[in-house]
């Protein structure tokens, strides 16, 4: 599981840290929502966990942007604010937790195991990823366009896969290496996009739209639209 923490306060942001790292997790942090949606936006997570007063951007805009554009990641807000109106806030603003500071860690980590599990079984459930006229059977494996069977080898469905699970959202080239490949980043290999190409040309030729995008110096999205 990886999971982002946006937390201006660095001993806390430290303490959470290498709570969640013990346990197994894989944990990044921002220190400002500006940096924070960044980061959302340039790599897949499966848990966001929100301080409110953030510098730039608020927690709980923070939140309203991550819910519009990934309705399926789960968020936590966690924050000193601990009136009710705060919490009718939080929660109207998306949140799918809001736990008050100053609390115990084995509290966070059971409600950040709570979030990612239902986040997982709400993918499982999915068994159809659609974007657009593409069609993509979790159970079957089959892939169609506009009602065109495409034939893909094992690797290209991994990888078609893994960016429609991530849809919209930009994933780099050491993720698909290690979600897709299982191994570490070779910066000498351009293993990565000679896939990519080789599905676009599968995905989107003769097509009007186009919906595999390179994103300059940050990998790749699935997404409708250029």
């Amino acid at each position: 599981m990886k999971l982002l923490l946006v937390e201006d306060e660095p001993k806390l942001a430290t303490f959470v840290s290498k709570g969640f790292r013990h346990e197994g997790y894989e944990l990044d942090v921002a220190y400002d929502g500006r940096m924070g949606l960044s980061m959302v936006r340039q790599q897949p997570y499966d848990l966001v966990i929100l301080d409110v007063n953030l510098p730039h951007i608020n927690g709980f805009e923070l939140c309203r942007l991550i819910r519009a554009d990934y309705p399926r990641l789960p968020v936590l807000l966690l924050t000193a604010l601990d009136s009710l109106d705060d919490k009718v806030t939080g929660f109207e603003a998306g949140a799918d937790d809001y736990l008050v500071k100053p609390f115990e860690f084995k509290e966070l980590l059971l409600r950040a195991r709570v979030l990612t599990r239902r986040g997982t079984e709400a993918v499982a459930v999915k068994q159809v990823l659609r974007l657009a006229d593409l069609e993509l059977n979790l159970n079957t494996k089959a892939v169609t366009r506009a009602g065109q069977r495409i034939e893909l080898t094992t690797k290209e469905y991994g990888l078609l896969e893994y960016l429609l699970l991530n849809r919209n959202r930009v994933i780099s080239r050491v993720d698909i290496a290690e979600k897709v490949w299982d191994l570490n980043f070779d910066t000498n290999t351009n293993i990565i996009d000679v896939y990519v190409s080789h599905l676009r040309k599968k995905m989107d030729k003769g097509f009007g739209m186009k919906l595999i995008h390179t994103v300059v110096g940050m990998g790749y999205v699935a997404r409708e639209g250029g």
